[in-house]
């Protein structure tokens, strides 16, 4: 089973992976931005589109590589990856479904106030022009399809390890 953990940045995709990993035996954190970041390493570089999400490739490769690491491991794959355009999120659960690959996909929502602030007081990454891009996507994809999409968990009020436990609590049920 896939434990898509999707939302925009500063939603806390990446401590609720870890946290969520913990609470659900036999699981594994694989963040398909490696993906991304494997095809951006590529000499000379593929044409720029400003989002590794846009190369044709990254898709079927997220797929491939999920389906691969559970055919040899077995378990739980808890994935924290945005994905806020809809027909990229249908190609890559269509490519899970098509090979029986079971797939919990949740959206770790705040509002937008909240998770600008939490970009711009990131202690890691440091405040973002480039994440900060992201709020009005996800704004727009939650209104159109991305609700609709997935169990939505809000984490405005709650701590990470109050979102795991949620988030590992239905995945349990």
């Amino acid at each position: 089973m896939i434990v898509w953990l999707n939302g925009t940045h500063g939603a806390g995709k990446t401590t609720t992976s870890a946290l969520v990993q913990r609470l659900i035996p036999d699981s594994r954190v694989f963040d398909a931005e490696k993906v991304g970041e494997t095809l951006m390493d590529i000499r000379p570089g593929l044409p720029w589109t400003g989002n590794f999400q846009h190369w044709p490739p990254w898709r079927p490769l997220v797929v491939e590589t999920a389906r691969r690491v559970l055919d040899y491991t077995g378990g739980t794959l808890v994935m924290p990856m945005t994905v806020l355009v809809e027909e990229y999120w249908r190609e890559i659960s269509t490519g899970l479904a098509e090979h029986t690959v079971p797939v919990r996909h949740f959206v770790l929502h705040a509002d937008q106030d909240t998770l600008r602030e939490r970009i711009e007081e990131d202690a890691v990454l440091g405040p973002s022009s480039f994440r900060l891009e992201y709020l009005e996507p996800y704004a727009e994809a939650a209104r159109t399809w991305l609700h609709r999409e997935a169990e939505v968990v809000d984490t405005t009020r709650l701590t990470p390890a109050q979102v795991a436990q949620r988030i590992a609590e239905a995945v349990r049920s």
